[in-house]
């Protein structure tokens, strides 16, 4: 019972920190926002619980490369091209960000998965530097 406890607290970790970056995504205006990105958090999280408690001996990088792959191709989807420009690049890192803060908490790396939501906390909110105009 104390590991179910523990498991299901990675989980609820995930959860938050995923939706504190989706928080500031979508006081953005951005597309995946808090619930988006708290999912996809909580998703690799659980996919690194499993991997880990369901298959003893097992390798779970395995199970990790894959979250990677397939958390790609929802960033990917995230990623428009528009009047010959791109958007969405940051939101798509967001995601990708937001996955492996997941899957940090699911692997019991808290103090990594903590840090890196709080950095790229800090980074989504720079302001974006105007080009520089040649003279």
């Amino acid at each position: 019972m104390p590991q179910t406890l523990e498991m299901v607290l990675r989980l609820l970790l995930a959860a938050v920190l995923g939706g504190v970056i989706g928080a500031q995504r979508e006081w953005s205006g951005k597309p995946a926002g808090l619930r988006t990105l708290a999912l996809i958090s909580m998703g690799s999280a659980l996919f690194a619980i499993v991997s880990v408690l369901s298959f003893p001996g097992g390798d779970p990088s395995r199970i990790a490369a894959g979250i990677v792959t397939g958390v790609g191709f929802l960033g990917a989807g995230a990623i428009l091209h528009k009047h010959g420009g791109v958007e969405g690049l940051t939101t798509a890192a967001a995601i990708w960000v937001s996955s492996g803060a997941g899957l940090a908490a699911g692997a019991g790396l808290y103090l990594i998965a903590v840090a890196i939501t709080a950095i790229t906390f800090l980074l989504l909110f720079i302001p974006h530097i105007p080009p520089h105009k040649k003279p």
